[in-house]
């Protein structure tokens, strides 16, 4: 579901119009939907709360797939909680209203200065990836005069995901500890002093379409909770993750993605029967994907014998998923077409100096021309999350829209704030 919809000709997000915000803001812009956010949160928290076995399950949204203060914010008010991956998505956390209870510290490489932060600021849980991870967070909490509460992330040699970049629960991926060694890193930190371990956590990859791979490497937590429970250690929370996917291609009633959650949910229900834990959840991608999109305006035509080129103001430096994961998005002109219109294959391209900065090729669109506004669908993660500086280009802008008012959540970023980053060495100043 997502609440972009053609109206009186135009293209709208919720009550506003795209030409609005293209002419008011500038392009390229990414613009996101509150409604679909919040409907997309809800719709997953009530499933896997009644699916869960106790009735306690905790959704702990993952800011590297959108990490906008407004998103954030809206996300926050629900009462989610957030899963972070560096002091800097803990401290926006913070900032956007997350209580440390409600904060995860996911990663594989936390530093010494980062688990200081985040324990001093008494977040929920840690997700200890490494046995000398465990050893530092147990020196740097006890030297806080603390007990930080955690959980051992491990590797179920369960791999799963839309690419081989984002699949994380293969042996041969570098995320979490592995099975044979989970029984001894767990009696080690039942006698560290500044550890208090709680359970179990997995992530197997990101958008995921079906429930198998899910069902497989659960099947496998749920006995290690038993094995471990069995050697007299407390596991009270089993950390599900996250990485289920969502429609790129976006089916026109959109009755697919609620059913695969509905999946979900009823696949862990079942798994987790009888069990006696808290369940935890880390979707990211599900609740934002759809609820974003970046919009751009038509630059250049460029014919060529073979193929035609348009080019946008977008570039691959805005939204690189295409470029670094062959990803497919949709795209929809902000001009509604005309019933039966005449289609041109494009090559839709950005203004940067590489032949990857290609968002599509031989795409079947209207007929565009140059100030035509076109906007790249199901967006809302790892969009502007993912942006860079590339060709010294400026940040893209990014606006919330909430029915029919919308705010700039991320102004454009100005040449002076550009050029402002950088010091000249004293030798050349």
């Amino acid at each position: 579901m997502h609440h972009f919809s053609y109206r009186d000709g135009s293209l709208f997000a919720e009550d506003v119009d795209l030409r609005r915000i293209a002419d008011e803001v500038g392009t390229p812009v990414y613009v996101y939907s509150s409604a679909t956010i919040e409907r997309h949160y809800r719709l997953f928290e009530a499933a896997v709360k009644a699916a869960a076995p106790t009735g306690k399950a905790h959704v702990f949204y993952a800011m590297k797939a959108n990490g906008n203060l407004g998103v954030l914010k809206t996300l926050a008010a629900l009462g989610a909680g957030a899963d972070t991956v560096s002091e800097g998505e803990v401290r926006k956390a913070l900032a956007a209203g997350f209580p440390p209870e409600r904060i995860v510290f996911s990663g594989v490489g936390k530093s010494e200065s980062e688990l200081r932060y985040a324990v001093e600021q008494g977040i929920y849980q840690v997700n200890i990836e490494t046995e000398g991870e465990l050893d530092l967070l147990s020196r740097v909490a006890g030297l806080l005069g603390k007990r930080q509460e955690a959980v051992f992330r491990v590797n179920p040699d369960i791999g799963a995901g839309g690419h081989a970049k984002i699949t994380t629960g293969s042996s041969e991926n570098k995320f979490g500890v592995s099975f044979e060694e989970v029984s001894r890193l767990y009696t080690r930190a039942a006698n560290m002093p500044g550890v208090r371990m709680m359970g179990l956590a997995l992530h197997i990859g990101s958008q995921i379409r079906e429930t198998e791979s899910y069902e497989a490497a659960y099947t496998k937590m749920v006995a290690l909770v038993g094995s471990l429970r069995a050697e007299g250690h407390r596991v009270d929370r089993l950390d599900l993750g996250g990485g289920l996917g969502i429609p790129y291609e976006i089916p026109k009633d959109f009755s697919h993605g609620p059913d695969l959650i509905e999946a979900y949910a009823e696949m862990v229900g079942l798994v987790t029967r009888g069990l006696d834990v808290e369940l935890g959840f880390e979707p990211g991608r599900l609740i934002v994907g759809n609820a974003g999109i970046l919009l751009t305006r038509v630059l250049h035509l460029n014919p060529r014998p073979t193929k035609q080129f348009l080019v946008v103001d977008a570039a691959m430096n805005d939204l690189v998923r295409p470029a670094m994961y062959e990803a497919y998005h949709e795209i929809w002109p902000v001009s509604e077409p005309e019933a039966g219109a005449a289609e041109v294959a494009y090559d839709v391209v950005g203004p940067i100096c590489e032949s990857g900065d290609t968002f599509t090729a031989g795409r079947l669109l209207p007929a565009l021309r140059p100030d035509d506004l076109i906007a790249f669908m199901t967006a809302g993660a790892y969009g502007a999350s993912m942006s860079s500086t590339y060709n010294q280009r400026l940040l893209v802008p990014e606006v919330l829209v909430k029915g029919a008012e919308y705010a700039v959540t991320r102004p454009r970023q100005s040449y002076e704030d550009l050029l402002g980053t950088d010091r000249a060495p004293p030798w050349l100043a």
